[in-house]
């Protein structure tokens, strides 16, 4: 092994070590974890919601459940069935849909060219997690 070879093994055995050390993000929260803060504000699950076509938001929760805002406090917790590889990696959705009406066990999570069959849908109620996470963040 060259010298050369040897700084260029020992600066990335450095670099690995130092990364190491890094803290996880607070986002970086483990999926079951995520999961339950929107499963504890979840209504009981319902058979479909209406939207305009289009929605504000989302976040994937896991390879199997995503949230979706129709309006800025309008979410959806919605389970697919699984296998929906691409979910928790993807930067674009799409969601199928009947008259701007998304119903259970009939329409999809579109993730690139995965189509995720939807399996359950429950409301969110985001103005009580909101105000929730705000007074968590008040100072006392």
């Amino acid at each position: 092994m060259t010298v050369r070879a040897r700084w260029i093994a020992l600066a990335l055995a450095l670099t690995l070590a130092a990364c190491s050390g890094i803290p996880q993000r607070a986002n970086d929260q483990p999926v079951p974890q995520k999961y339950q803060k929107y499963l504890q504000y979840a209504g009981a699950p319902i058979d479909r919601f209406t939207y305009l076509g289009r929605y504000d938001s989302w976040v994937a929760i896991s390879n199997t459940q995503l949230v979706v805002w129709t309006t800025f406090d309008n979410a959806y917790l919605l389970t697919v069935l699984e296998p929906c590889i691409n979910l928790r990696f993807a930067n674009r959705i799409a969601l199928t849909d009947t008259t701007n009406t998304v119903n259970s066990r009939l329409d999809f999570v579109i993730v690139g060219r995965e189509r995720c069959q939807i399996t359950e849908i429950r409301s969110v109620d985001d103005k009580k997690m909101r105000a929730d996470a705000r007074k968590e963040r008040a100072p006392t």
